[in-house]
């Protein structure tokens, strides 16, 4: 039997509900994933207030990546694949025991890299990787700012820069700043005036701003960029627990970013949406998420990228992981376990 987390409406995270189904079959050119590791991340924390841009009506199963190992291949699909450890985005539909995938979507995970481990990089690292190297364009020497250094992204984030060779100042609560001084990065305490601390420790300003807070933090990003330099935003955190139209935040740093790229300054902005060009051009964006997130694996096995496990809880403990999650009292990523 399948076991799957079901999110049935606007629920506390104790209103998730467990269920048992058949193990489904996978179709042409689909796999049949056994899931050994799949993540909380911040976009299941907005799914069950009913904040996430473009989620599916409920009820459905949550779980935006996983990690497992593919049990059976569907017609038309490599049977090469069966017995391989495979990575693959899903959105929705990962937090179950069994997953069926197209098989285009998985990605090889190499050798003895821990399941978990692994996890924590796949939507987290795609997103990362992503923005620092095909938005960003961040060059060794440079400057950048990570907020919520400390969170799963963040975590990620702040050690691919490290890896180009970037000074990195990231924003985190005080109990985190000692980890974030072993990874090499500047530590800013979020709750003060970070404006003021990072033209103090860059004041010519910063090369690339990673931000995924809202509007009131993009606005002060953009002012914290040099010539040249490049804003990220990711998301409208701050915004998670308002209430009213869910398109209206993203809306709104939107309307910034062309406003600002439309001046002739020499700084770009940049909204990051991991699914932009999937609907035009398949082909070509499964093809760039293969490459980006292989390169993320690989630094991985290569013990240059160190992975950040919150911690692991069963599956059926998705509650449990997601009020630990969105206590933001945790370094890196939640993983459940099947």
């Amino acid at each position: 039997m399948r076991t799957e987390i079901v999110l049935p409406g606007v629920v506390e995270p104790e209103g998730l509900q467990v269920r048992r189904t058949p193990v489904p079959e996978p179709g042409p050119g689909q796999v049949l994933i056994r899931t050994e590791a799949t993540g909380v991340s911040f976009a299941e924390q907005q799914m069950r207030r009913g904040r996430y841009y473009d989620q599916p009506p409920f009820p459905f199963v949550p779980g935006y990546d996983l990690v497992g190992v593919v049990d059976a291949a569907g017609p038309g699909a490599d049977p090469a694949l069966a017995g391989q450890r495979v990575a693959v985005l899903t959105k929705v539909g990962g937090w179950a025991s069994h997953v069926v995938a197209d098989a285009a979507d998985v990605v090889p995970v190499p050798a003895g890299l821990d399941p978990a481990e692994a996890e924590t990089v796949v939507v987290n690292g795609i997103t990362a990787w992503q923005m620092l190297h095909r938005k960003a364009r961040v060059r060794a020497g440079g400057t950048v700012l990570v907020h919520g250094a400390n969170g799963g992204v963040g975590t990620v984030l702040v050690q691919l820069a490290l890896l180009a060779g970037a000074r990195v100042i990231g924003t985190a609560a005080p109990r985190h700043h000692e980890h974030l001084r072993v990874l090499g990065v500047t530590p800013v305490d979020y709750r003060a005036d970070v404006p003021a601390a990072v033209r103090a420790l860059a004041p010519g300003g910063v090369d690339a701003v990673f931000d995924h807070l809202g509007v009131p933090s993009v606005d002060a990003s953009w002012g914290l960029l040099a010539r040249g330099g490049t804003l990220v935003a990711y998301g409208s955190a701050t915004t998670r627990d308002d209430t009213g139209n869910k398109q209206l935040p993203v809306l709104r740093i939107l309307s910034r970013v062309w406003r600002w790229n439309a001046l002739p300054n020499g700084r770009r902005a940049y909204f990051y949406n991991i699914w932009a060009g999937r609907a035009l051009a398949r082909d070509r964006f499964r093809a760039r998420l293969r490459d980006d997130l292989t390169q993320v694996l690989r630094a991985m096995a290569d013990g240059r990228l160190t992975a950040q496990v919150a911690a692991r809880l069963p599956l059926t403990e998705a509650a449990s992981a997601l009020r630990l999650a969105e206590s933001r009292t945790v370094a890196g990523k939640v993983v459940l376990v099947p």
